[in-house]
C-alpha cells in the first residue's frame, strides 16, 4: 500500500521505489536536469526537471491519474518535488538517497540511448 504521511509525502529507500514502480503500482519520475537525467537514469523513469514542474508543467501523460515517484541526484530536489505534488493533490513520495543511493543499491542505470550510465 501506499504510505503518506499526514504532514507531508512519504519518502521510500531505492529498493522500496523499485519495487513499486516494478509492480506497476506508481511511476518513477526524474527530477533532474536534462544534462544529469542524460547521464544516467532508472530504465522506465520518466524524466520532468523540478525546475519546469515548479514552474507549473504538468506530469507527463503517463502519470497522470498515478501514484508518482519522485527521484533526483541526493534526494534534496526529490522532496520538494513530492511536496509540490502533494499539494497539487497528486499522491506523490521521494527516494531517500536519490539516484546516488539507487546505484549504490546495485539498482540498473542507463544513460540516454541506453548504454550505461552514471549518476551525474
Amino acid at each position: 500500500m501506499f504510505s503518506l504521511l499526514r504532514r507531508g509525502p512519504g519518502r521510500l529507500t531505492p529498493q522500496q521505489a523499485r519495487q513499486r514502480t516494478g509492480e506497476g503500482t506508481a511511476v518513477l519520475l526524474d527530477v533532474r536536469e536534462a544534462p544529469e537525467w542524460n547521464a544516467g537514469h532508472a530504465p522506465d523513469a520518466l524524466h520532468l526537471p523540478l525546475s519546469r514542474l515548479a514552474a507549473g508543467a504538468s506530469l507527463p501523460a503517463a502519470a497522470q491519474g498515478r501514484p508518482v515517484v519522485t527521484i533526483c541526484r541526493s534526494g534534496h530536489r526529490s522532496q520538494q518535488a513530492a511536496e509540490l505534488l502533494a499539494g497539487r493533490g497528486v499522491q506523490a513520495s521521494d527516494v531517500t538517497g536519490g539516484m546516488t543511493a539507487w546505484a549504490r543499491a546495485g539498482l540498473p542505470v542507463t544513460a540516454q540511448g541506453g548504454s550505461g550510465g552514471v549518476i551525474a
